[in-house]
């Protein structure tokens, strides 16, 4: 049974925010809003984790495109190679929002990511997300939670989602009604930008 916590957006409460966050620190699989689509994750450097998010989404770990979210760009560095300045102020301009970036992975990726040449980063403009991560200290997977309603691909109600998903995660947050539009994906690990998938994000401020 997981737990189902409800959490505002505008005001975090900060035990509410611990309490995922011991869940993450344990191992736990969690459920949380983003500015998106509502997103299934785990703690980045917990192997076991990882290994069991791989699982219910039927990948290898080691091939699996799962987003980093992060705080902010200030821990960037430890995951993604040294990147230029015209790549440095599209993050900039994009992000908090709701933009997956692709970019070339560095050597102190976890260690199922380690040959990897590229990751994807997200820093959501979600006050719930933000919250977690940075109380947590590193990121967390992301992978979006999607539906096999061929009408609706994604569940944006958070009662559906805890019924659904109540004997696989170990926390579901309820942030309110999610999105159903997943995040717009821009690859920036060659010289030119490429739009990989278009969601939620305006592609005019590239």
């Amino acid at each position: 049974m997981a737990e189902f916590i409800r959490i505002y957006e505008e005001n975090p409460n900060p035990r509410e925010i611990e309490k995922v966050v011991r869940v993450l620190r344990s191992g736990g699989l969690i459920i949380y809003p983003t500015d998106t689509v509502y997103g299934l994750g785990c703690d980045i450097t917990n192997i076991k984790a990882l290994e069991r998010v791989a699982r219910i989404k039927e990948v290898k770990l080691e091939k699996a495109n799962f987003s980093f979210v992060c705080h902010d760009l200030s821990n960037l560095s430890d995951y993604v190679k040294q990147i230029d300045t015209s790549v440095f102020k599209i993050l900039k301009r994009a992000l908090p929002g709701p933009y997956t970036f692709i970019l070339p992975g560095s050597k102190s990726l976890p260690n199922p990511f380690k040959k990897r040449k590229t990751v994807g980063i997200r820093v959501p403009d979600n006050n719930i997300a933000l919250e977690i991560v940075k109380q947590l200290g590193n990121p967390i997977i992301s992978t979006s939670i999607r539906d096999e309603d061929e009408v609706l691909e994604y569940t944006t109600d958070p009662e559906l989602i805890l019924e659904k998903w109540d004997s696989l995660v170990d926390l579901v947050i309820d942030g309110g009604y999610g999105g159903n539009e997943p995040s717009t994906v821009i690859d920036l690990s060659e010289d030119t930008p490429t739009v990989v998938r278009e969601g939620k994000g305006d592609l005019e401020i590239f």
